[in-house]
Order: C-alpha cells, then structure tokens, then sequence
C-alpha cells in the first residue's frame, strides 16, 4: 500500500517550508537543509534577519563549503535589546533585498530566510512583499522561513509547517546559559 502511495508521486517543485514555534530548533531544522542541499551538490544560501554581532558554530562550520553556500547575517543581535526599532527596520529591509537577489537566482536550490517569522510579528518585513518574493523563485527553488510568530497567511501559502513546542529549556528552569554549540 505504502509503496503505492509512494510511487503515485511524481511531482516536484519548489517548497516553502515554515519553522515556527515556541520551541527550540527552528533554525537548526532550516540548516539540516542545507547540509542535505550541499551534500548533493547543489547550491545553497542563508540570510539571517535580526541576527548579528556574532558569529554562530553553524557559520563557522558551513563556511568550508565555500562558495556553495553564501551566509549573510543582516541584523545586530537580539530584538529584546534593540535602542532602534527604525535602524531594525532598516536593516530587515536591507537583508529582504539581499533574499530578492537569491530567491531568484536559479542557482540557488535553497535559501533560508533565518528569523523572517520574527521580522514579520515585528513589523520590520510587510506579508505582501515577502509572499510576491516568495512567488518570485524559479519553480524548483525551495525557501525554508524560520522564527516564531509566523502569520497566518504564511502558514496558509507553506508547503510544509512545523511547530516547534517547548516543553522544558535549561536556560528557565535550571538558570543554565546560553552554550556554544548548543544555543549557536
């Protein structure tokens, strides 16, 4: 039955992919595709949105496949300790036009748009212009969006939504920071 089921499917498109959620794993689940992007081959990019003023494990550790992969981190750091919502703004509007140019370069097999959920819930991204990019790729191009809050309307127009749920996280209960390679 199930071999079936499998062999009736044969279409293949570009996905948009949403990792929402309270919990832990959003972004780790968007770069587990792009490993897999990379591991065949194929080209990949990630443009992190509010993120910034470090650089993460992941970067370090992806920047060995060269120019396969192009990582841009556009923010300053963490929404709670932001002085300018206006530069914020600024700078979500600056990494949108860098996911423009490779969500319709047809080389790019992915592109995750890290923490655009967050970007949207905080108004730095209008919906109308990230769902026109979104239909902009080429038709085999995926985007994986990550970060809580995601819209409705995006939720809506996804391929594939997963929710990530918190259900005990050591930094709250046992007062445990923030580890390299575990938070990034």
């Amino acid at each position: 039955m199930q071999q079936r089921r499998v062999e009736a499917r044969d279409l293949e498109k570009g996905l948009v992919l949403v990792f929402t959620g309270e919990g832990k794993g959003k972004t780790t689940a968007a770069l587990g595709l792009v490993l897999r992007t990379l591991g065949h081959g194929e080209r990949a990019a990630v443009v992190q949105f509010i993120k910034g003023g470090w650089q993460p494990g992941e970067a370090k550790a992806l920047a060995h496949f060269g120019e396969a992969l192009a990582w841009h981190a556009l923010g300053e750091g963490f929404t709670w300790e932001t002085q300018d919502r206006e530069r914020d703004r600024e700078l979500a509007q600056v990494a949108w036009q860098q996911s423009l140019t490779y969500l319709a370069d047809g080389h790019r097999k992915l592109v995750v748009l890290d923490e655009a959920n967050v970007a949207l819930k905080l108004g730095y991204l209008d919906l109308d212009q990230v769902l026109e990019g979104l239909d902009c790729r080429p038709p085999l191009t995926h985007v994986a969006l990550t970060g809580r809050g995601a819209p409705p309307e995006l939720l809506a127009r996804a391929d594939l939504v997963t929710e990530m749920r918190a259900v005990r996280h050591p930094f709250r209960e046992q007062g445990v920071k923030a580890q390299a390679g575990i938070e990034y």
